[in-house]
């Protein structure tokens, strides 16, 4: 049975947010726009490395970080969660590629059940998918939260503690 998968692209789902400033977010893998290397898929050809990031020129007042993965373009109502990370130290500004948390930092289980990265799976044949790379500056040390918490969760509570955002949008499609 062959599934029709049209439909409107989904919204920038950050430009629904209360607006905060930006700051810059980079990836030595990935470029604005570009598509994901296999290596960082969760397809054959993939290994669910996550991709290298770098921040900077977020507000001195910034206490931890928030790094997150979403695809708006998932079909079904809600996108789907790739990766969550909670309580990045304000130390750390930059993982490097597939690179280990630093202390204190966990990822929470995403849409499919695992805490870790878990790369790009569009269906085969759908649209070119975005996957929203995010760093959140926040204006606590810890958002409190548990392992068990949700990424929808974590991520409506960085609302109310975000001093600003950065974004770096990939796509993938197969």
């Amino acid at each position: 049975m062959s599934v029709n998968l049209t439909r409107p692209v989904a919204p920038d789902p950050y430009s629904l947010l209360p607006a905060v400033p930006d700051f810059t977010l980079t990836s030595d893998d990935v470029g604005p726009g570009e598509r994901l290397p296999d290596v960082h898929t969760n397809t054959d050809a993939g290994s669910n490395v996550s991709p290298q990031l770098s921040w900077e020129g977020f507000p001195e007042a910034t206490r931890s970080f928030l790094i997150s993965c979403f695809d708006p373009d998932a079909p079904g109502p809600a996108g789907w969660w790739h990766w969550t990370v909670v309580d990045v130290p304000v130390t750390t500004t930059s993982l490097a590629a597939g690179a280990d948390l630093p202390a204190g930092a966990f990822a929470l289980r995403g849409d499919d059940g695992q805490a870790r990265y878990v790369g790009a799976a569009p269906p085969p044949g759908d649209q070119a998918h975005r996957y929203f790379f995010v760093v959140h500056a926040l204006d606590v040390p810890s958002l409190g939260l548990g392992p068990d918490a949700m990424p929808g969760a974590a991520n409506t509570a960085v609302t109310f503690h975000t001093l600003a955002r950065a974004v770096l949008v990939g796509t993938y499609q197969r």
